[in-house]
């Protein structure tokens, strides 16, 4: 117990030291691009810090398994050459037992990533993006998916309208049962606007079955209009700017991710790369253990076999490998090609068998 607690906290102290020597990196780098691109909205060094704080976790993230291996590779080095992986051979643990530990502090850190890290890093890139949005002085996000539809957001000279939605095409350009409320400059509501179907075309919505209430008259229902078809209602939404306004699923804590996705399909979107980044988070301890079997098949052998910066290179070109891997799977899930399960766990189950098999080959022969 006394060597499994000794080598898990070793294995934790270099990870950590790999990730906060990362941190640092990009701090600088980042730091250096948010005064280059927000020095003419008068940024300056405490305010490009604290956009780089924002921006940087989700960095940070995505390459947490480039990390691990990185930090594998290191602790199983560090152990090699001062002979302590001989001394734990001759005490009679062999090199799959010895791995056990390393292998459920792996497991621990994925856990803790997708619980934890998660949520902070969607939360970090949220604000970055609202930040972000201030300083170049645009409008934000103008699409949300709730429980009760699609909501949009459009603005003009004519004042903000707030539109929702029941149901949607998948890009979001054709509305049905949907409403509109206008405000006034001055903030309050103007007029309501309800129709069964609205299309985007390039600088109005095209209003069928529509019926529109003066809300600034005594009485709005008495003096209601019926629209005929085809009515125009100016609008500046594109379909760039409702497509961008979806985001990545990486901005939607994982907790959050099943009933967004619900909402998403509810409105008539389609929900699969969001599906797809659910199940990738939930595949992220098994990625992180991969990394783990990967860089132990490699370097977990003593310095006097030699070869030891070629063993190197090769964890890493398989840590780069297995990593680009995912990336793959994950683009080819998105686009409908492998079912997303395939394409979310097959890389990680497919680098821990791999990984497995090279241990087993190189302790028992």
């Amino acid at each position: 117990m006394t060597l499994s607690f000794y080598i898990a906290r070793r294995f934790l102290w270099t990870v950590g030291q790999v990730f906060l020597v990362f941190f640092g990196i990009l701090m600088l780098i980042d730091m250096i691009e948010q005064l280059r691109q927000f020095s003419g909205a008068g940024a300056g060094i405490m305010e490009a810090a604290h956009l780089s704080l924002l921006n940087v976790p989700e960095t940070l993230y995505r390459i947490l398994p480039l990390i691990l291996i990185m930090g594998s590779i290191a602790v199983f080095l560090g152990l090699a050459r001062s002979s302590e992986l001989v001394v734990v051979r001759a005490a009679g643990r062999s090199g799959l037992r010895f791995l056990v530990t390393p292998v459920l502090a792996a497991l621990a850190i994925g856990l803790f990533a997708v619980a934890v890290l998660n949520p902070l890093v969607a939360a970090t890139s949220k604000a970055y993006d609202d930040l972000r949005a201030r300083y170049l002085g645009a409008d934000g996000s103008v699409l949300s998916v709730s429980d009760s539809g699609l909501w949009l957001r459009q603005g003009g000279e004519y004042g903000q309208t707030v539109i929702q939605a029941q149901r949607a095409n998948p890009d979001g350009t054709e509305l049905f049962d949907v409403s509109f409320l206008t405000f006034g400059k001055d903030g309050t509501p103007a007029t309501r606007i309800e129709a069964s179907q609205a299309r985007l075309t390039a600088g109005a919505w095209l209003i069928d079955h529509g019926k529109m209430w003066d809300l600034t008259a005594p009485n709005p229902e008495l003096g209601a209009v019926i629209w005929p078809d085809g009515t125009r209602l100016p609008s500046d939404l594109t379909v760039e700017r409702i497509r961008d306004s979806f985001g990545t699923p990486a901005a939607v804590p994982i907790w959050q991710l099943p009933s967004y996705i619900a909402g998403l399909e509810r409105a008539g979107f389609s929900g699969r790369s969001y599906q797809l980044w659910f199940q990738m988070e939930l595949a992220q301890p098994l990625l992180l253990t991969a990394m783990v079997l990967v860089a132990a098949g490699f370097t977990m052998r003593h310095v006097r076999f030699g070869n030891i910066g070629q063993m190197v290179l090769y964890a890493m070109l398989s840590g780069f490998a297995l990593f680009f891997l995912r990336n793959f799977a994950q683009a080819l899930g998105e686009n409908g090609q492998i079912p997303i399960l395939l394409a979310a766990w097959a890389p990680p189950l497919a680098a821990v068998m791999l990984a497995l098999g090279l241990l087993l080959h190189l302790e028992d022969g």
